[in-house]
């Protein structure tokens, strides 16, 4: 009888990182309509999502992500329930499962619940020693660990039904930038992209700045002008407005481009289509700040090399995990691989 292995499944993720590349006319479809069911999910950010998981599913990241990775000779049941928040975005916690052997019991997004069945159905086609490792839920029962993503309010009642047995539970997240006024234009242009891919929704997606004090504000606002279209989604549009009106009935003190208001806050989590701002003086004050914010923060983005334990990443990406960057930094496969 044929066994799942490392080298079937490398094999059978790089046949579906090249169905992503050149999907078939059915997936096409899919990516075009998703809109219909979710505003949020249009064909650029889907395109976005799925270009994200080809570039991560690498021949030369995939061999050395599974050289971590023991395949249980007894499957598990996990119980995944995957978030919504941008398309694709619990296809990392579904693979973690597949690769060391287990079984997913996989409780959709009602906000994505297209993609993730579409992609792993041709996932199968390339190793059906994956089809009975996959299994759709509307709830969890009968399992042996819990992955659940949601937030901070979720996370209550997720702790509550989940908290006593093995299990990974993840709250709201954000992430930041420190700008220490020394880019270039381009890479501004390309903290956009950390900001405005998937409308900012993510807990990868940047919602607040660190800026020097008397920082020219205009120094950051004119390399983000290519990103304008935004304003143009109605969604988008809606909060844009709201949070505008907000601001100018109460009088509050903010910058505004035409589609981003950046206003100062010493919260990490801002409105979409709002940055929130802190200034700083000194560097080893502020990594000391964003040390004590780290449960709070799923990555930094910067130029400076700054001194966190939290994950620090380039301009531009932000939205570009590795197979091994962890959401919240808490290793899914060694959490598998302990059960």
């Amino acid at each position: 009888m044929p066994i799942l292995n490392s080298e079937n499944l490398i094999i059978a993720l790089k046949k579906l990182s090249s169905f992503m590349a050149n999907p078939d006319a059915g997936f096409k479809n899919l990516i075009l309509s998703a809109s219909n069911s979710n505003a949020w999910f249009t064909a650029t950010e889907v395109e976005r999502a799925v270009n994200a998981l080809l570039v991560m599913l690498n021949q030369e990241d995939l061999e050395t992500w599974f050289k971590g990775i023991e395949i249980s000779e007894t499957p598990k049941r996990v119980g995944l329930i995957l978030a919504g928040n941008i398309p694709l975005v619990g296809f990392h916690d579904v693979l973690s499962v597949l690769a060391t052997g287990n079984i997913a019991l996989i409780k959709l997004s009602s906000a994505d619940d297209q993609l993730m069945p579409a992609l792993l159905k041709k996932l199968v086609e390339f190793e059906p020693l994956l089809s009975d490792k996959i299994v759709y839920v509307e709830r969890l029962k009968d399992f042996d660990a819990v992955i659940a993503t949601g937030s901070n309010n979720t996370s209550r009642y997720f702790d509550f039904y989940f908290g006593k047995g093995p299990n990974i539970i993840r709250k709201n997240r954000n992430s930041v930038a420190v700008i220490s006024g020394n880019e270039t234009k381009e890479e501004l242009r390309l903290l956009g992209h950390d900001i405005f891919d998937y409308f900012g929704l993510g807990c990868r997606s940047v919602s607040k700045l660190y800026i020097p004090e008397h920082y020219d504000i205009k120094n950051f606002f004119e390399p983000i002008e290519p990103f304008n279209d935004i304003i143009n989604h109605f969604k988008y549009n809606n909060n844009y407005d709201y949070n505008k009106s907000i601001y100018l009935v109460n009088l509050k003190e903010h910058y505004d481009n035409g589609f981003l208001l950046l206003t100062k806050a010493e919260g990490l989590s801002s409105p979409l289509a709002v940055l929130y701002y802190e200034t700083y003086t000194n560097i080893e004050e502020l990594e000391d700040q964003l040390r004590s914010q780290a449960q709070a923060i799923q990555c930094v983005v910067s130029k400076a090399p700054l001194r966190l334990d939290t994950a620090v990443l380039g301009f531009g990406q932000s939205q570009a995990p590795k197979l091994w960057d962890y959401a919240d930094n808490v290793n899914t496969v060694d959490f598998l691989n302990s059960l």
